[in-house]
Parts: structure tokens; sequence; C-alpha cells
């Protein structure tokens, strides 16, 4: 089994990322947090925790990593240390240990931010932070979801390099597709947006 290391575990999309490794009988999901109290909860349903904070030294984040999957977000507070420079970072990191492939959730816009004066100083960190990862020599994935839902996933959706149309997509499916971005012959040094639609995750992702 190959070791997932997720950044952002504790988080909403994170949670869901962590279980359906664990489910899977492919990786064993190593799960980021950055505090002693977001520990237990993984722990105890024995998922292996590592500690480490995005704004600190993340070099040792990936010994004996296979590959990652960078789920965080400051939530708008930490746009720069969290969402860019704490990605850019893990990338580093991932370098030096020769990791076999990082995927990134990223948003729609990212390649413009310009496009959102709400969201211009977000969509910026993240698209700096996806063209650091293009960059990288790393193999990888940049998955952009459309606008975020708690409904319960479908287990389908719309992709292309680029929808040109916006939309939404539950975090279920969001992570089923980060998942799924995982294997060797899925959308390898790809970057697609998604949204709710009608293709099967597993057909829409893997080649």
């Amino acid at each position: 089994m190959e070791n997932i290391l997720v950044a952002g575990a504790n988080g909403t999309t994170g949670k869901k990322i962590v279980n359906l490794l664990q489910a899977s009988e492919y990786f064993n999901p190593i799960a980021m947090v950055r505090k002693e109290s977001q520990k237990k909860q993984f722990e105890d349903n024995s998922v292996t925790t590592i500690l480490a904070d995005l704004e600190g030294d993340v070099s040792f984040t990936t010994e004996n990593i296979d590959k990652i999957i960078f789920a965080a977000g400051s939530g708008g507070k930490k746009v720069e240390a969290v969402d860019q420079e704490g990605a850019m970072k893990l990338i580093d990191a991932g370098k030096k240990t020769k990791v076999k492939k990082f995927v990134m959730l990223s948003s729609m816009g990212a390649d413009n931010p310009e496009s959102s004066e709400k969201l211009k100083d977000y969509l910026q960190a993240k698209q700096n932070a996806d063209t650091y990862l293009t960059e990288s020599a790393l193999p990888y994935s940049i998955v952009r979801p459309g606008a975020l839902t708690n409904e319960k996933g479908k287990g389908k959706i719309e992709k292309s390099n680029k929808l040109n149309k916006s939309g939404e997509i539950s975090r279920d499916d969001v992570a089923e597709t980060l998942v799924y971005a995982l294997y060797d012959a899925a959308a390898v040094n790809n970057t697609f947006e998604i949204i709710a639609g009608s293709t099967l995750i597993k057909e829409a992702i893997i080649q």
C-alpha cells in the first residue's frame, strides 16, 4: 500500500479524504494535523498522524511518503501563508524525498484571479501554488472544483481542462476525485475543473 500524506486532514474535505483512503485497498492515509488536540480523532480510528503546521517547518513530513494530497486551506484568513507558501513548502519537501505524485486541491477561477474581486487574493495564492507545482518536476494533478456544497455525493462529475461555466459540487465528490487522482494512470501532469455532472468519477479521472 502507498502512504498518502493528507495536508489539511482536519478540514471538512480532508476528513472525507482520509476516510476514503482508509477504506481503500491501495492507499494508507497519514493525516497531517496542526494541533496535538486534533490527533486523537484519527488515531482512535487507527489512522497515523503527523504534527506539522504549514506556517512552520514541514520539511520532515514527507519521509516514507509515496504521494501527497494538499487539501489544506486557510478559510480566507491567511491565504499567502497557508494556501500559497504552505503549499510551496510541501512541494519542496515532496521533491526532496521524490514523492511519486502531488495532488493539489485548487479552485475554479485560479487561472484568472482578477475575475473575482471578493476572492482575488485567495485565487492569486492558489494560482501561485499551482504554478509552482507545475514547474516543480513532480508528477501532479491539479483539481479545480466549483463552489463546494455539503450535499451527499453523487459519484458523478463534469470534468474539463476549462469548463467555461460555473457550478457546484459536493465535498464528497471532490474528495473522491482527489483520491482517484492519486492513481498513476490518472490525470498525470494535468490541471482540470470539476462540477457536478453525469460521468462516473473513476471514468472521468482515470485515462
